[in-house]
């Protein structure tokens, strides 16, 4: 079936382009995937790009898709999947929004249920994303297989058993991204301040991320023991991880995760109301 996979995708943006970039040519022909989105520069270029069908609104060749993926902001999925409603039948649908759950997409689509929640984070851009998913228990084995696919095109996945899961997948790495780049500034201003250029700053912050990052992937040890091996007592590194605790830089940030988590149940409950 991957081969010949038709895939819709409601939303051109770039986490739609980033995953038609790792499918078409590769899991399905570029002629099989079809693009709405409203933005006809957007178009034009995935068209120029990849060889994809487009169109402006929802339209009837996204009922001949095996795949329909939402890629739309949460605010504005309930009227995408209201238009797309007409044309569902058999489809599977693949959500990539924060907070909308899959009994909401469901009761908005008069029932169906061969449904997929996913949460990707941005470095899917560069094919190094990770994502969490989950299926209703409409979705076949095949069509699990399919949605895994069309994912892994952009990075790893992770199935969960439990779509309340989701919520802190989104806060740990869904949104993981911007701690990460929140910590290397942090990195980059004291770089400057204690003397070093801005280009050093970030070139010394930004290559210690991906380095540790790699190690850490690399390594069979928990990162805690790496983190210890390069902790001397007394040392440089002991000075800052102290300041750190002192701090609670830890606990501030297992605060935030959880703060993220429940920003993301929040949004189901806000967007699901109708």
């Amino acid at each position: 079936m991957q081969n010949n996979l038709k895939i819709g995708f409601i939303g051109g943006g770039n986490m739609a382009s980033a995953l038609i970039g790792g499918l078409a040519g590769k899991l399905t022909a570029g002629a099989n995937i079809h693009v709405v989105d409203p933005n006809a520069d957007a178009l034009k270029k995935l068209q120029s790009q990849f060889g994809v069908t487009t169109a402006s609104q929802v339209d009837a060749a996204l009922a001949k898709c095996d795949v329909v993926v939402l890629s739309v902001k949460p605010q504005q999925m309930k009227d995408v999947v209201q238009q797309l409603r007409p044309q569902v039948s058999k489809q599977l649908i693949l959500s990539i929004a924060a907070g909308i759950r899959a009994v909401d997409l469901s009761r908005w689509l008069g029932g169906h249920d061969v449904i997929v929640r996913t949460m990707p984070n941005t470095p899917a851009l560069i094919g190094k994303g990770i994502t969490g998913m989950v299926a209703t228990s409409g979705v076949s084995t095949e069509l699990r297989n399919a949605a895994d696919a069309i994912m892994r095109a952009v990075g790893a996945t992770v199935w969960l058993d439990d779509e309340s899961l989701i919520d802190p997948v989104t806060a740990v790495s869904g949104s993981g991204p911007a701690y990460v780049f929140y910590f290397i500034e942090a990195m980059q201003q004291a770089a400057q301040e204690m003397g070093l250029t801005a280009e050093q700053g970030n070139q010394l912050a930004i290559e210690t991320f991906v380095g540790a990052a790699q190690l850490a992937a690399n390594s069979a040890e928990p990162v805690s023991v790496l983190r210890e091996r390069v902790t001397s007592k007394g040392g440089t590194t002991y000075a800052a991880l102290t300041s750190m605790d002192a701090s609670g830089v830890k606990e501030a940030i297992v605060k935030a995760l959880k703060a993220a988590a429940a920003r993301g149940k929040e949004l189901g409950e806000e967007f699901g109301k109708d």
